[in-house]
């Protein structure tokens, strides 16, 4: 496959003006947009104030990409997402107003504080890139890309996510504390909001779908569909996992692998590619029957070896 340089030039620049931002989050910064590429969706947990808003917010920005904010709460109602029909009496019909959903980026902040009911309303949307009200479907934005966040569980007044909403988030990440560098030169700069509204986009609509399309074309070869392989037959057997990766997952490791390859600027996928992508793929996914301190999930899959 033959990669435009420049695009992934630009793509690169995406991810440093990022960090400058986001400081000392290049990683993740990396992980979020490979997660695009891949043409998933992405799901942060983490404690408030990590700069989850603002990942969003600078990933948006720089790709010159529609934003929208949605505050979950408990009191929401699927149309406050979805849109409503309201009718207008002088014009004698019903008209359809859309909702925060039809946007590039859908920023689903403190999703697992809505109840499950307006939980599932972004499950077709999810998946689907599309949303039926009232017996018409109506298409999303393309590209669409929903990024949540959601407090840990042990917090009051939330409702946790279901197996069927967690499966439809290609990756899930965790920001986490800044390194004290990065925290001297964050509480000596100005406020990040001024440095925000500073950034221009580095790539087009266009290019960056492009992009979506060349990740299919990274090459994988039958060896790295067997190590594939190996990992999901592994979570099946296993009797540490309540049930193992859906047919789905298998696909996300993939697809998120080759995007990561396409950010290293390879055609084609190494055995390290799906290493990178392994645990923020099954960190959301894996439920271990016993909690075991010693040993993480990602680092028991990590022992598979490559064939």
């Amino acid at each position: 496959m033959d990669m435009n340089r420049q695009q992934i030039t630009r793509l690169h620049q995406v991810i440093e003006q990022a960090g400058q931002i986001i400081l000392g989050k290049q990683t993740a910064i990396k992980l979020a947009l490979t997660c695009l590429l891949a043409r998933g969706h992405l799901i942060i947990e983490d404690l408030p104030g990590m700069g989850k808003t603002t990942l969003a917010h600078v990933i948006a920005q720089l790709l010159g990409l529609d934003f929208s904010r949605i505050q979950f709460t408990s009191d929401m109602l699927p149309a406050d997402v979805l849109g409503v029909s309201i009718y207008e009496q002088t014009n004698h019909r019903f008209v359809f107003h859309p909702g925060p959903i039809f946007a590039n980026v859908v920023l689903a902040d403190e999703i697992n504080r809505s109840t499950p009911k307006t939980q599932s309303a972004l499950l077709e949307a999810m998946e689907e890139r599309q949303i039926t009200i009232e017996g018409e479907t109506r298409s999303l934005p393309d590209p669409f890309f929903v990024i949540a966040t959601q407090n840990p569980a042990e917090q009051i007044g939330t409702y946790a996510l279901p197996e069927s909403q967690l499966d439809r988030f290609l990756m899930s990440i965790s920001l986490g504390y800044p390194d004290a560098e990065s925290e001297r030169k964050l509480l000596a700069a100005t406020d990040r909001r001024d440095e925000l509204l500073k950034l221009t986009p580095c790539i087009s609509h266009g290019e960056l779908t492009l992009l979506q399309q060349q990740v299919k074309q990274i090459t994988a070869t039958d060896d790295l569909f067997d190590y594939i392989q190996a990992i999901l037959n592994y979570t099946r057997q296993s009797e540490q996992f309540v049930c193992g990766l859906s047919p789905r997952a298998g696909l996300a490791l993939l697809n998120a692998a080759r995007a990561w390859a396409m950010l290293d600027d390879r055609d084609h996928v190494i055995p390290e590619d799906i290493q990178v992508v392994l645990p923020h793929i099954t960190g959301h996914r894996l439920q271990q029957v016993e909690f075991n301190a010693e040993q993480s999930v990602a680092e028991k899959l990590l022992a598979i070896p490559i064939p």
